[in-house]
């Protein structure tokens, strides 16, 4: 019979507390998790009511234009995809990263007084306005993909955007910052009369309505509607809307009122670019990513490295485990420093750089007694490409001194679905930050600033050109098993996305973790390489370690040559596993409590 003890323990709680803050979530029909919960719930009401994962992602992805615009994304703005369709077998990469304008010339901006493209904060915000690409990559996962009009999927974010949403915490709090006020009011009238109220940052619970959001994307499921066409007609209709109609002449119109170089070629000539997925293989499982024009072959390349250390044995965040990742991190992003850049402008040795050959000789350099310094030198991937080396194909990326602050403190959003016919998306949308662009009055929305992230160096395959993608951060995944299929990754934070993601995969591939247990525990990130996001800040030899890393390995670390530790509150946030058994068809998601973030599972 039970003790009395028992008794009273069961009587006041469980006996053993739960390893996560928050529940991993599972499903059968599908699973959906985002930044915060009303996009999670765009995306569940497609599935509700008979649509599939591409249209749950369409749908949230534009949701959380209106409900996340303090995660330093709008819909004037960029997102990358992973997506599989298990009825065809496509397993696919989709850009919606905006490129260059037209304008945009390393001359252009010489004969002005610059050496490298400037941002804001600040009055010169416009001359990296950057063109908007999420839409037309939404619009064509829909046409090919989905099966909801475009009105149908555009519902959620309208209503948000038409009638309010409550303001919550983690909104506010961003949107209390010196950085915000002194943006829009360099550009009046900015967002100050939508997000303040009287100047003041409002209260959680009150309502926030963007009416002139709401519009634009009525005009848009107007223009669908006045199609006579089929489905695909209407939902091409409604991006011309966007792109070449009325919503494109207000864009341009804008950005030339306030010295913007973006025009309306710009718009009517982009298009999303689908492409196959770089490769490669960790503990038996294949994972799947984006070309350099991301930053998304890192993580191949740190687990190719990684796979030369018995990771296990030196235990879950251990110091020698901390060490032995964070120097695989840096060698990654040497080679990112000197080798990426946008594939149809520059010629990167891809097979090379996530080839185990030559992750094995990188592997050699690190030291399991002492940490690099510095970013370490970039090794040499042409000794085991197929592709022939330009005449300088190995450039170094000069680095500078600590300045300012990293972009790394903030981030975007992610959002990933699976549903039961066994459809994997994810989504990291981002750009149009409120402190650093400008926001465009009549489409409700701040315009992308992201080609910042080019260089002027000649021969340098990040270097600007017109219509050229720029490296972007933006990065994700899927991981396959046997050929199927069966989990999305993705984490928010500029340069502390690839080595979030990395983790992420450690913990569910080598450890063993649930999609909760895996979002959920504590992370750290180097900090030795010169920030993607303007000024491109360099701290050589910071590591950041996040509340929840063990107290007791600081000391250790330090011993190991990592001298510079600091306290972070993120290393990447927004997190998000999902996962599907093929035997069962159960699905499970998991949300990261470092922010709104909300997993919901049918």
């Amino acid at each position: 019979m039970p003790t009395y003890e028992n008794h009273i323990s069961i009587d006041k709680g469980d006996m053993v507390r739960p390893p996560t803050g928050r529940p991993v979530v599972y499903g059968t029909q599908g699973v959906i998790s985002s930044g915060h919960y009303l996009t999670s719930m765009a995306g569940m009401r497609m599935l509700l009511n008979g649509g599939n994962a591409f249209d749950a992602v369409v749908a949230a992805t534009f949701a959380a234009g209106v409900t996340e615009p303090l995660a330093n994304y709008s819909l004037l703005a960029e997102g990358v995809f992973m997506m599989y369709d298990s009825r065809s077998g496509d397993l696919l990469s989709l850009s919606g990263q905006g490129n260059a304008p037209g304008k945009a010339s390393v001359d252009f901006y010489k004969s002005r007084g610059f050496d490298e493209i400037p941002t804001g904060p600040g009055s010169d915000a416009p001359m990296s306005f950057t063109t908007p690409g999420i839409i037309a990559a939404l619009t064509s996962m829909l046409e090919r993909y989905g099966t909801k009009t475009l009105g149908e999927v555009l519902s959620p974010a309208i209503h948000h955007a038409e009638f309010g949403f409550p303001n919550y915490e983690y909104m506010l709090q961003r949107l209390d910052s010196p950085g915000t006020r002194q943006q829009f009011e360099l550009f009046p009238p900015g967002g100050t009369n939508i997000f303040f109220d009287k100047g003041e940052v409002p209260e959680p619970g009150s309502l926030l309505v963007q009416k002139n959001l709401a519009d634009m994307l009525k005009r848009m499921v107007a223009a669908e509607n006045a199609s006579t066409g089929n489905r695909i007609d209407g939902i091409r209709a409604g991006n011309d809307a966007f792109y070449k109609g009325d919503i494109a002449k207000s864009i341009a119109d804008y950005s030339r009122q306030v010295g913007g170089i973006l025009d309306a070629d710009d718009l009517a000539n982009y298009e999303a670019e689908y492409s196959e997925p770089i490769k490669g293989t960790f503990q038996g499982h294949e994972i799947s990513s984006h070309s350099t024009w991301t930053q998304g072959i890192m993580a191949l390349q740190i687990l190719n490295i990684l796979e030369r250390f018995d990771l296990r044995a030196m235990g879950h965040n251990s110091p020698q485990y901390t060490h032995t990742v964070l120097e695989a991190c840096k060698l990654a992003f040497a080679d990112r420093e000197a080798y990426y850049g946008d594939p149809n402008y520059a010629t990167v040795p891809i097979d090379g750089l996530i080839s185990k050959e030559y992750a094995a000789e990188r592997a050699q350099q690190i030291d399991p007694s002492r940490a690099c310094p510095t970013l370490p030198a970039p090794g040499n991937p042409w000794a085991y490409s197929a592709v022939t080396k330009p005449a300088n194909g190995t450039i170094e990326m000069p680095v500078g001194a600590a300045v300012g602050e990293s972009g790394n403190s903030s981030g975007t959003t992610h959002i990933a679905c699976i549903d039961r016919d066994g459809n994997l998306v994810c989504a990291t949308p981002s750009g149009g930050s409120f402190s650093k662009g400008v926001f465009f009055p009549e489409q409700g929305a701040a315009i992308s600033t992201r080609i910042e992230m080019f260089n002027f160096i000649d021969g340098h395959p990040n270097r600007l050109e017109p219509g050229k993608r720029p490296r972007t951060t933006l990065i994700n995944y899927i991981v396959s098993k046997d050929g199927t299929p069966v989990m999305t990754v993705g984490c928010p934070g500029g340069d502390h996305q690839a080595q979030a993601n990395v983790q992420l995969m450690l913990n569910t591939l080598l450890f063993g973790m649930n999609a909760q247990e895996a979002v959920e525990a504590p992370r750290f990130a180097t900090e030795s390489v010169p920030d993607s996001f303007y000024p491109h800040v360099y701290y050589p030899n910071r590591v950041s370690l996040e509340e929840g890393y063990p107290a007791e390995n600081w000391d250790a670390l330090r011993a190991l040559g990592h001298g510079d530790l600091v306290q972070a509150a993120t290393c990447g946030m927004g997190a998000t596993v999902t996962t599907r058994d093929p035997d069962t068809g159960v699905l499970s998601a998991g949300g990261d409590p470092r922010r709104a973030c909300y997993a919901i599972g049918w």
